[in-house]
C-alpha cells in the first residue's frame, strides 16, 4: 500500500489562546478529493493552510509527499511550487490575458519556454471548456469563466497537489452546482489530490471521495459521502450533514438479531430502528433523515413507526415541500414531494425502521471511538 500524499500526526495549532486544530490526525491518499466541512470557526480553513505552511503549526507533524512540511531546511518556495490553490477570491492579474494568466506560472516556476507554456494553458482552457476565451482579460469573463481561469492557472504546472478554500462561493447557485460535476471530473482526470474547504453541505456530498467533518478544532467524522450521511457517528454530525430529526429516548429492547431495537420517548411513543452492530446504552439517541419520514392524510397500512401528527407549517419549495409537524410535544421536519397540507389538521407520519439510524453519541460526547488523550500543555515559543 502506497503512502499517503498528504499525512497530519497529531497536529495543534492556536491562534493566542485560542486553541484552532486540536490533535488532529488525518491521512489523505494520492489522487483522493477530500472535502473538509464544519461550520464557521471550526479550523476548516486553517487546516488547509498549514498544509504549505502558510500557517505554522506549534505541535504535532504534516508530511506532504513525504516532506515534512516543519523541516527548517524545506525549501518553502520550491515545496509551494508543488501545490495549486485556488481560493473564493479568484486573484487573476488584470492586465493579463486569460491565457498568460494561465502560462505563468509553467514559465516562471517551471522554466517552460514560452510557446509550450501557452501550449499547456490552451490545452487547460479547452479542458475547463472556454478555448475561445484565451485572449480575454478577467473584466471581460463572467465570475464562472474566472473561475475556470483560476483553477486552470492552480493546476497548469502539474503540481500534485491543490488546495481549495471554498473557490465557488462566490458563484451563483445553478453555476455551483454545475461547476462542482466539471471541477470534480478535472480533477480526476488529472490525478489531482485535492483538499477542499466548503461550508455547502450539497457541495461536500457531491464532490468527494471521502468527507471530513470538523467541529471546534476536532475532526468529528471522516468517512464516504455514503456513510456521513447514513451512518453519522455523533448528533452533530448527524444533524449537520443534511437535515436530520434527533429522536432521544430509553432504549426498551432488542428485536431481533439484525440489529433491529425499540426506543421509547419521554412522550411514550416506541420507535424502531437499527443499531448496526453499535453497543446501545440506557439512554438512546436515532438520526431519522428528514427526506426518509413519509407523511400521508390517511394511515399507511405498514405495522411498525407509524404515528398521528399535527401539521404545524407546510412550505412549497418548488422541488419539495417542507413541513413542520407536532410529535407528542416535539417539533420534526418533514421533506418529500407531497402536496402541502392545511396546518392544523391530522396527519400521519412513518418511517421505515432501517432509515431510523443507529444510536449516535450526545453533542458534548468526544467524536471518536478511542479513549480520550491525557490534557497536553500549549507548546512555549
Amino acid at each position: 500500500m502506497s503512502a499517503p500524499m498528504i499525512q497530519f500526526s497529531r497536529v495543534n495549532k492556536w491562534f493566542g489562546p485560542v486553541h484552532v486544530l486540536r490533535d488532529v490526525d488525518l491521512e489523505i491518499a494520492r489522487g483522493e478529493v477530500v472535502v473538509v466541512c464544519g461550520p464557521s470557526g471550526s479550523g476548516k480553513s486553517t487546516l488547509l493552510r498549514c498544509i504549505n505552511r502558510l500557517e505554522p503549526v506549534q505541535s504535532g507533524e504534516i508530511v506532504v509527499d513525504g516532506q515534512r512540511v516543519q523541516d527548517a531546511r524545506l525549501d518553502l518556495s520550491g515545496f509551494r511550487a508543488e501545490i495549486g490553490m485556488v481560493f473564493q477570491q479568484f486573484n487573476l492579474y488584470p492586465h493579463m490575458t486569460a491565457l498568460d494568466n494561465i502560462a505563468l506560472a509553467p514559465r516562471k516556476v517551471r522554466r517552460t519556454g514560452a510557446a509550450d507554456a501557452a501550449r499547456l494553458a490552451r490545452d487547460l482552457l479547452a479542458k475547463v471548456g472556454i478555448p475561445e476565451k484565451e485572449r480575454a482579460y478577467p473584466a471581460q469573463l463572467s465570475g464562472g469563466q474566472q473561475q475556470r481561469v483560476a483553477l486552470a492557472r492552480a493546476v497548469v504546472a502539474q503540481a500534485p497537489v491543490c488546495l481549495m478554500d471554498e473557490p465557488l462561493s462566490n458563484l451563483d447557485a445553478k453555476l455551483r452546482a454545475d461547476m462542482r460535476i466539471e471541477l470534480r471530473e478535472l480533477q480526476h482526470r488529472l490525478g489531482i489530490t485535492s483538499v477542499y474547504v466548503t461550508h455547502d453541505l450539497e457541495e461536500a456530498l457531491a464532490m468527494s471521495d471521502r468527507i471530513v467533518v470538523m467541529r471546534d478544532g476536532l475532526i468529528a467524522q471522516v468517512g464516504t459521502p455514503g456513510d456521513i450521511y447514513n451512518h453519522p457517528r455523533n448528533a452533530f454530525v448527524a444533524d449537520f450533514i443534511g437535515s436530520a430529526n434527533l429522536i432521544r429516548g430509553s432504549h426498551r429492547h432488542d428485536l431481533d438479531a439484525d440489529g433491529l431495537i425499540a426506543l421509547e420517548t419521554p412522550s411514550g411513543h416506541i420507535v424502531h430502528g437499527m443499531a448496526h452492530g453499535r453497543p446501545v446504552g440506557a439512554d438512546l439517541t436515532l438520526s431519522i433523515r428528514t427526506v426518509h419520514l413519509q407523511l400521508s392524510a390517511r394511515k399507511p397500512e405498514a405495522t411498525q413507526n407509524i404515528w398521528p401528527v399535527r401539521i404545524e407549517r407546510s412550505v412549497f419549495q418548488g422541488d419539495f415541500s417542507q413541513t413542520h409537524v407536532d410529535w407528542g410535544g416535539q417539533r420534526l421536519v418533514i421533506r418529500g414531494t407531497m402536496e402541502p397540507l392545511a396546518e392544523g389538521s391530522e396527519a400521519f407520519m412513518a418511517v421505515e425502521p432501517r432509515r431510523a439510524s443507529e444510536p449516535v453519541r450526545p453533542q458534548g460526547a468526544r467524536p471518536w471511538d478511542r479513549p480520550a488523550a491525557p490534557a497536553r500543555s500549549r507548546p512555549v515559543g
